[in-house]
């Protein structure tokens, strides 16, 4: 949307907007997983939930190599907490950390931050417990911290993340070729988002698909999730 300035240009919609809080270290509960600040007491958990013999494509597209020890884990735990907001997955189940996530490249003055760095367990990827955490991590950043923005980029190979991204909502907005170098090799960078106008569909489509009613007693899927705009665009 968009409106015209006494010079008959075409300018940006008006916005009541003032900076918010840079994204903190909190912990969040849903029914499934707890979202808590990573530290170094989860290292060992994460150690024997990401890097198992089995364990090594989950780790092709992220810039870090799989840690071949519990002490490699460590270091790779402080240098996540170091970098950027990092969380530990555990599902309530266990008490056990399966998982980690940034929310990474905040930007409070102007409300937008990203989600990244996404390492699950086998046993939690395509998982309720990984759709309710997506869940929880978007409800804080726009119910919680009022951002306006919230970005997804991956490598333009990573099919299985481009798909995660579209199921959850996330608008394609293009590819950023030649981005980044890592591992060695080149990497298309593809962005999306979702916007604060598009929160409300989206938390909606989620909160339905995570309702309890939609799992049998077998905890198999009901119906699938729709986050998806009426539209693509």
């Amino acid at each position: 949307m968009s409106t015209t300035n006494e010079y008959g240009q075409r300018i940006g919609r008006a916005v009541d907007w003032s900076p918010r809080e840079a994204p903190r270290p909190v912990t969040l509960t849903g029914q499934g997983v707890r979202l808590e600040p990573l530290g170094p007491e989860h290292a060992v958990d994460l150690y024997v939930a990401l890097c198992r013999l089995d364990s090594g494509a989950s780790w092709t597209y992220l810039k870090s190599e799989m840690p071949r020890d519990r002490g490699e884990m460590a270091e790779l735990v402080d240098d996540l907490c170091s970098t950027a907001v990092s969380f530990a997955v555990v599902p309530l189940e266990t008490g056990k950390a399966a998982g980690y996530f940034q929310l990474m490249r905040a930007d409070a003055a102007m409300g937008t931050v990203e989600i990244g760095n996404i390492n699950l367990s086998r046993q939690l990827q395509r998982s309720r417990g990984a759709t309710e955490m997506q869940y929880l991590a978007m409800r804080h950043v726009f119910d919680d911290l009022g951002y306006r923005r919230y970005e997804w980029k991956c490598d333009s190979l990573h099919e299985g993340s481009r798909r995660a991204a579209l199921r959850l909502g996330f608008i394609w907005e293009g590819r950023f070729r030649n981005a980044v170098v890592y591992k060695g090799r080149n990497r298309d960078t593809d962005w999306f988002s979702i916007t604060d106008g598009e929160w409300p569909r989206v938390r909606r489509a989620l909160e339905q698909w995570l309702d309890d009613r939609n799992f049998d007693h077998h905890g198999n899927q009901l119906v699938r999730l729709a986050a998806r705009p009426p539209k693509e665009c």
